[in-house]
This record gives structure tokens, C-alpha cells and sequence, in this order.
């Protein structure tokens, strides 16, 4: 590793790269060019507060494939598996999926091998508890994580970012990385068929805090040039209108309301300048939106939504009343949930659940929402531990619009029907699916394969100690009160990107690179334009983003 403090052969003027973008796929790159004592610069078009993007705001899961965590609690896993469980979960089935394809063979090898030791060595931490995302829809060879492999970064989302953002400060101290904030690209600058800087414009300052909108106060322009330019600008979750332009017709209609779950910055805009510098995008239609979305009572951003991130017990119902069909259960298929609900012609659906399910199976995706593990405070940990919903959970169940408490199901049920428009929800049909599921909770034997999933949930260690409640009856009043939640669509990811090769160059529309231009993280499909098909494991979208811009920092200063 070079001395970021001793400056390279070449004049301290000159650039090696221009980075577009500070989120986490950015900061990894420009760390990796520290790291070979290159000079970079970082644009982006937010204030300072930002600088870490998207990443900051998340629970910080990671993708790891037979770890010590996984095999302190007895959990068996290996290449092969993850391997099978990928591909039966991307299902690639275009000729554009090729790079996305060798992009997964890579990542799951970097994942079941150096990805933990390299992550530790930069004094990353893990939660000691594997969590089971994406439990999948039933078959060996379909959609899901055989085992648990969601690993909880120790400080979540600025857990991840810290080592980097630390690295790119000390090479700004030394001189060797210059962070432009308000600098908003608009064009990249393309001589002899190479991409060889950028332009754009210098916005007006402003304080805003991390997340709130900031102005698009135009004061000036600017000029970078640089023999490698990387985009690493993140996705199109925070304009929906790029949201609804894309939405494939296997989807159906786009919902008419959704909620944000990144901020109103991720607005997709370097996508289509890429692509006017000769940059491939592919996959644009595939994306992994979440529907178990509840408006955020103390907002950041507009139409700010939170995920629930449940076990496997609340009772799921569409807008109508009907139980969603097996194996649509709670964290389980995310996807196969969407496009169920989709067909349904409505935005919302609804868990019913107990007292005793919220405190063993809410949480809450994001940085902000677990102030324990992000904090790393041990005092409030043990709190989650014990007894009682975790404060960010009880919260939201005490001022969030979407919750309805209540001690009698005829009381429950009175709630969601103020909480649905008119005549649509058939509360009768509720009443009949939960009393029907608690006579099947009175023996051993069930014909609910919900309840056998959740008794085979607590076979997992991890699921027993802290994810899974014990089955019970809903309308026990010991159990209660019972909560319904409504359940909104929220955007999040885009699955597609620029297309590259496995140095993170873009390629262009005959397949070969476009000389000097790069894309990492979320902007290219967190690898290939679509390492992850049209299904997602969980975990893996940050590791997309270390993994590309990794792969793209060392490509760049290896020349």
C-alpha cells in the first residue's frame, strides 16, 4: 500500500480520475486510488452533509457465504449453494445478461472468500447474529437464501462507509484527493472517441442536513479533465417519474402513489448522460422495489417511507381482504409479493399481527432506525434484546398513520377500514382468516404452510434467540393488543445500469469499453448492468457497490 503522504512522480496538478458521485461505490474507488498514491477528484452535486450517499442511510446487511458468524450458529453454507441459489433467483435469460453473469461468478467467489477478511482488515465489525433475507418461494433450485447470510455491519450503513471515507480525508489532507461538493455534471467531455473529463455546473451553497432537498441554484461552471472518469451516481429510486418510464408491463400499471426510500438526490441523471457519451444501458426495466413500506412520521425527505423488515408470522392481507397466497409470506419473496399485488390493482396491502410478533419481528431498515447497532451501544442493544419493542418500532406503532392498535379484532378491524378507501376492504373475510389460523395454531399439526415455516424458522438459532415469536393464537388477549399496518409501495433500487466489464468499464453499444469511462456501483447495475437478474439475495447491494468500486479503482490505477 502506498504512502498517501509521498506524492507521485507525476505533476500534483494532474488528475488520474475524476469520480462522479460520494456515495459509498465512489469513496471505494477514490480509496483504492489513494491507496496507489493517485490523485482524484470527487464531484458531487449535494452539500458536504451528504457526502457517503445512499449507503449512510442503510441497515448496513452484507452478503457473505460461509462465514465464522454463519458457522458459530450451525449454519452449513458453501460456494456452491450461494452459486445455486443466485442463478435460480437472477433466472438471466438475455443476451444482454452476459456481463451481469460473469459479474455474479465473481462476486459470489469474492463473497464466500476475501470479501470478510478485506472488510475486517479496515476494522469492520459484524453483529454476531446472521439474519435469513429473502427465505425464497419454496423450490431448491427458484428464488432464495437457502441459510441465513445477511450479515449486520457493527455501526450499519456509516459502519460500511468510515474505513473509506477516512481513507479519501486523509488523501485530501495529503493532497492527493480534491472533494468538490455542489459541482452538478452535466456533460461528459468526449475528444478522439475517449471520455477524458467532465463539465457541469457549480450550485449555490447550502446547508442543508444529509437527505433534505438542497437548491439547483446555478452560480458557475466548471471544467475537470482526467484520463478516467467514473460514474458512480447511484440509481433512479428518488424520481419516480424515471421510475414509472421504466416499469416493465409484467408489473402491470405502476402504482398511482409510492413512497421514496432514498433520498430526492438519486435521480438517475448520469444514466442518460452516459449514455449520450456512448455508454450502454441495459436491464432498465428490472428493479427490486419493496412493499412493505410505511410513511415515515418524522420525514427527510419527501414522501419519505421506512421498510419493515419482518419475520416470517404477521398475517399478510392484499387492499382487499385476501389472504396473500402461500409462499408469499413475510420476508420471504419481495418480487414475487410485488407482482402479486400489482395484479391486484391496488397500492396498499396490510400485516395483522400481535403485540408479541411486533416485539420479536419488527425492524426497521435504515441507519437512523436502529440507533443501537449504529451507534454501537451496548445499553440499547441489550434493550432490543429484551422485552418490549425496540424504541424506533414502538414509535412509528404510537404516531405513524399507517398503524391501527387495538384490543378486539372488531375494533381492529373498524381501524383499517378508516385507513381504506370506501367499500374496498372486506372485513369479514379478515375476521374468517385469523380465526381459521388460530385453530391451527391449537395442535402440532397444520395445513398452514405459513405456521410450518415459522416453526422451521425457529429451528435457526438466530431466528429462535431474536427474529422469530413463538406461534400463537392472534386473539389471545395475553398476546395482544393486535396491530394492522398498511403496507405501501416504496422505492428503492434500480437492478440495471451502464453495462461493464469486469475492470468496471463501460461498454458501449458493439460491446467494447468506451476509453476512459467507468461505472461503478448502483449506476451500473451494481456490476455488468445487472449482476443480480431480475432477483435480489439481500445484503448484496452494498457489496455490489464495494465490490465494482473496488474493481474499478485498481483497474484505473493499474493503467
Amino acid at each position: 500500500m502506498a504512502d498517501p503522504t509521498t506524492p507521485p512522480a507525476r505533476a500534483r496538478t494532474e488528475l488520474d480520475a475524476v469520480i462522479v458521485g460520494g456515495g459509498l461505490s465512489g469513496l471505494v474507488a477514490a480509496s483504492e486510488l489513494v491507496d496507489a498514491g493517485r490523485r482524484v477528484a470527487i464531484v458531487d452535486q449535494e452539500p458536504e452533509a451528504s457526502l457517503g450517499g445512499q449507503a449512510w442511510w442503510s441497515f448496513g446487511g452484507l452478503f457473505l457465504v460461509d462465514s465464522p458468524e454463519q458457522r458459530r450458529l450451525g449454519v452449513h453454507d458453501s460456494l456452491e449453494l450461494a452459486r445455486q441459489d443466485w442463478l435460480g433467483s437472477a433466472g438471466f435469460d438475455r443476451d444482454e445478461d452476459e456481463w451481469g453473469r460473469r459479474w455474479a461468478e465473481a462476486y459470489l467467489e469474492f463473497a464466500a472468500g476475501e470479501k470478510r477478511e478485506w472488510l475486517r482488515g479496515k476494522g469492520l465489525k459484524f453483529f454476531p447474529v446472521v439474519g435469513w433475507a429473502e427465505r425464497g418461494h419454496g423450490m431448491a433450485i427458484g428464488h432464495g437464501n437457502s441459510v441465513p447470510r445477511f450479515h449486520i455491519t457493527w455501526g450499519t450503513g456509516p459502519g460500511v462507509l468510515e474505513p473509506f471515507i477516512a481513507r479519501v480525508r486523509a488523501g485530501e489532507a495529503a493532497g492527493l484527493v480534491d472533494l468538490r461538493f455542489r459541482h452538478r455534471v452535466d456533460e461528459l467531455i468526449v475528444e478522439g472517441g475517449a471520455v477524458v473529463g467532465v463539465r457541469g455546473a457549480r450550485l449555490a451553497p447550502d446547508d442543508a442536513e444529509r437527505g433534505v432537498a438542497s437548491n439547483r441554484d446555478v452560480v458557475g461552471e466548471f471544467e475537470l479533465r482526467a484520463p478516467a472518469v467514473v460514474v458512480a451516481s447511484g440509481g433512479i429510486g428518488g424520481n419516480h417519474d424515471l421510475v414509472r418510464e421504466a416499469w416493465p408491463e409484467r408489473h402491470g400499471s405502476p402504482p398511482a402513489e409510492m413512497l421514496s426510500g432514498v433520498p430526492a438526490h438519486v435521480d438517475g441523471r448520469m444514466l442518460g448522460i452516459a449514455e449520450a457519451s456512448g455508454a450502454r444501458l441495459v436491464n432498465g426495466d428490472r428493479m427490486w422495489h419493496y412493499t412493505e413500506g410505511i410513511t415515515n412520521w418524522d420525514p427527510v425527505w419527501p414522501s419519505h417511507g421506512i421498510r419493515i423488515l419482518p419475520g416470517p408470522s404477521s398475517l399478510w392481507f392484499d387492499a382487499t381482504g385476501k389472504r396473500l397466497p402461500a409462499p408469499l409470506f413475510p420476508g420471504f419473496d419481495t418480487l414475487g409479493t410485488f407482482e402479486h399485488l400489482m395484479r391486484t390493482g391496488h397500492d396498499h396491502s396490510w400485516f395483522v399481527l400481535t403485540q408479541r410478533i411486533i416485539e420479536k419481528e419488527f425492524a426497521l431498515s435504515g441507519s437512523e432506525q436502529n440507533p443501537d447497532l449504529t451507534n454501537k451501544d451496548l445499553r440499547l442493544l441489550a434493550e432490543r434484546l429484551g422485552s418490549g419493542a425496540p424504541g424506533p418500532v414502538e414509535a412509528f406503532k404510537q404516531h405513524g398513520v399507517d398503524f391501527v392498535v387495538a384490543d378486539t379484532l372488531p375494533e381492529l378491524l373498524d381501524g383499517m377500514r378508516r385507513l381504506s378507501p370506501d367499500g374496498i376492504l372486506d372485513a369479514d373475510n379478515v375476521e374468517r382468516e385469523v380465526v381459521a389460523r388460530d385453530r391451527e395454531v391449537d395442535h402440532e399439526f397444520s395445513k398452514d404452510l405459513q405456521l410450518t415455516a415459522v416453526r422451521g424458522a425457529r429451528n435457526y438459532r438466530g431466528d429462535k434467540l431474536i427474529r422469530v415469536a413463538p406461534p400463537h393464537r392472534m386473539l389471545d388477549p395475553k398476546a395482544g393488543p393486535l396491530i394492522a399496518v398498511k403496507l405501501h409501495i416504496l422505492t428503492r433500487k434500480s437492478l440495471g445500469g451502464i453495462q461493464t466489464d469486469l475492470d468496471s468499464r463501460a461498454l458501449g453499444a458493439d460491446g467494447a469499453p468506451v476509453p476512459g469511462l467507468y461505472a461503478v456501483g448502483e449506476a451500473a447495475g451494481f456490476g455488468g448492468g445487472g449482476v443480480h437478474g431480475y432477483r435480489a439475495l439481500e445484503g448484496t447491494f452494498l457489496g455490489g457497490c464495494l465490490f465494482t468500486g473496488r474493481a474499478a479503482g485498481r483497474a484505473i490505477a493499474a493503467g
